[in-house]
C-alpha cells in the first residue's frame, strides 16, 4: 500500500531532541483517516532490532522489566495445524489478558509477534499449500491481535525428510515455496501494518551452493516484502561463526561467504541483517559465544557501518541482563533514578523545563500531531515524542510506574548543549 512510504518519515511518543514539526507534515497527518492513523501506530519498528524468541514453557508472557532492552518478542510456534508451545499459551489467555499484555508491551515499545514452523515442521517436504497455509496463519495473527510473523523455515537436522533436504535438492522447490508463502502473507498482513521477518540459517546465503539460489534468490524476489532477517549464526558446525572475524567478515570454506558483511556484499541490505545467537551453549548444538564476546563483535560491526541488531534464542535463558551486556556501549540501555513515594512505589524524577535550552518550546496541545523527535512542554516539564501521537496527554499520571500508551516519562537529566540523552526508563519504538 502507498501509505508505507509515509510511515518511516512520520513516526517514531514523548522523549527530547527535536524541532517543531513543519506545517505541511502536520496537515498531511491530520488529513489521514482514523484507519490510516491506526496504521501509523502499528508501523514496523526501525533498526536496530533486538529480538527475543520464547518457546520454553512459561505460564504467561514476561513482564516489561524482564525483557527491557528488546523491542520484538516472538512467541514460538504457530504450526500448520494450529498453535503450539508459547503460541498456544497466548491463544489460551483470555481476551482481557491478551489486551493487557499488548498494552503494556506497546507502551514499552515492544512488538509481539509469532514465529512460524520452527525445527519440527517441514512445510515444503510435507506438501503444504503456501497459499492456504499463509491465509490460515495470517487469520490467526489477526484474530489474536499480534503484530506480525517470523518465518522460521528450517527443520532440525540434516535428514532426508526435512526442509534442509528441500534446499539441498537444488530444485528450487524450497525457495519457490518461501516466495509464494511470503507473497501471500503480505496480501493478508500489509507492509507497514504488520511485521514480517525470516529466520534463515546463515549458510543459506552462501552463493553458488544452492541449486535454487538459496536465500539470495528469496531476497531478490520477495526481499522488499521482508522487514529483516533474523539470521541463525549457529547450529552449523562446532567452529562456525564463533569468532568475530568468522561471524562478521570471513566465514569458513564449509559455508563460504556467509559471514555478516559477506552476505551484505551479495546484495542483502546490511540494515536488514540481524545477528542471531543462542542464549547459552545448551540452547544450540554449536555456535554459542559468550555475551561479552558478542558485544565486542557487535561493536566492531557497528563501527563498520552495520546497524541491524541482535536476535537470541530464547527466553527465559536470555532476558534484560543478557541484552544489556550484548548492547554494551554500542546501544547502551537507558537508566533511571527512581524516587520513593509515600506508597512505596517509584516514580521518575523529571527535569523542569525552565529556560535555557528549553526556552521557546511550545506548550503541548491536544489537537496537534507530534511525530518522533518533536518537543512540547507540559506540567512544567519538557517532553519529546518517540513516535506519532495526537491527543495523548504527556505522561498521563506521573506517579505511575508505567507510562501511557504512546508516551514515555520525561527525560531524567538536563539536556546539555551539543549532546543528546536517552529517555528512561522506557524507550519507545514505533509500531
Amino acid at each position: 500500500m502507498h501509505l508505507s512510504l509515509t510511515l518511516t518519515t512520520a513516526m517514531a511518543a514523548f522523549a527530547c531532541i527535536g524541532q517543531v514539526a513543519s506545517v505541511p507534515l502536520e496537515e498531511t497527518l491530520r488529513s489521514l483517516t482514523p484507519k490510516a492513523r491506526n496504521v501509523l501506530k502499528r508501523a514496523t519498528p526501525v533498526a536496530p532490532y533486538f529480538v527475543l524468541y520464547s518457546d520454553a514453557y512459561v505460564s504467561t508472557e514476561p513482564t516489561v522489566s524482564e525483557i527491557s532492552g528488546f523491542n520484538v518478542f516472538a512467541l514460538s510456534f504457530l504450526l500448520e495445524y494450529g498453535a503450539a508451545d508459547q503460541a498456544q499459551e497466548w491463544e489460551e489467555l483470555t481476551a482481557a489478558q491478551r489486551s493487557s499484555i499488548l498494552s503494556e508491551y506497546d507502551a514499552a515499545g515492544i512488538s509481539l509477534i509469532v514465529s512460524l514452523f520452527g525445527s519440527t515442521e517441514t512445510p515444503t517436504s510435507s506438501g503444504y499449500s503456501p497459499i492456504d497455509t499463509a491465509n490460515t496463519m495470517a487469520a490467526w495473527v489477526i484474530e489474536y491481535g499480534l503484530q506480525g510473523v517470523d518465518i522460521d523455515y528450517e527443520a532440525c537436522c540434516m535428514m532426508s525428510d526435512n526442509d534442509f533436504a528441500a534446499f539441498d535438492a537444488g530444485t528450487g522447490a524450497a525457495e519457490q515455496w518461501l516466495g509464494n508463502f511470503t507473497t501471500q502473507l503480505r496480501t493478508q498482513l500489509p507492509q507497514g501494518q504488520y511485521i514480517l521477518t525470516h529466520a534463515p540459517v546463515a549458510p543459506w546465503f552462501s552463493p553458488d551452493i544452492w541449486g535454487g539460489g538459496g536465500y539470495l534468490w528469496v531476497n531478490s524476489v520477495v526481499g522488499d516484502m521482508i522487514d529483516w532477517y533474523n539470521v541463525q549464526f549457529y547450529n552449523q558446525g562446532t567452529t562456525e561463526y564463533t569468532t568475530c572475524n568468522g561471524l562478521l567478515y570471513s566465514s569458513s570454506t564449509l559455508w563460504p561467504e556467509s559471514a555478516l558483511f559477506q552476505i551484505a556484499d551479495s546484495g542483502v541490505p546490511l540494515d536488514k541483517l540481524v545477528i542471531g545467537k543462542p542464549a547459552t551453549a545448551a540452547q544450540a548444538s554449536n555456535g554459542y559465544v559468550d555475551p561479552t564476546l558478542l558485544a565486542s563483535c557487535v561493536s566492531s560491526a557497528y563501527a563498520s557501518g552495520w546497524n541491524g541488531g541482535v536476535m537470541v534464542w530464547e527466553y527465559p535463558y536470555a532476558e534484560s541482563s543478557w541484552i544489556a551486556t550484548v548492547r554494551g556501549d554500542t546501544w547502551p540501555m537507558p537508566s533511571t533514578t527512581p524516587t520513593p513515594t509515600s506508597t512505596g512505589t517509584t516514580t521518575a524524577t523529571p527535569t523542569p523545563t525552565g529556560t535555557g535550552n528549553c526556552a521557546g518550546v511550545a506548550a503541548w496541545a491536544a489537537d496537534v500531531v507530534y511525530t518522533g523527535g518533536l518537543e512540547a512542554t507540559y506540567g512544567g516539564y519538557l517532553w519529546t515524542a518517540s513516535w506519532w501521537t495526537e491527543g495523548d496527554t504527556p505522561g498521563g499520571n506521573l506517579n505511575s510506574t508505567l507510562p501511557e500508551k504512546n508516551l514515555t516519562v520525561p527525560q531524567q537529566v538536563p539536556r546539555m548543549s551539543g549532546s543528546t540523552t536517552e529517555l528512561a526508563p522506557i524507550q519507545a519504538v514505533v509500531h
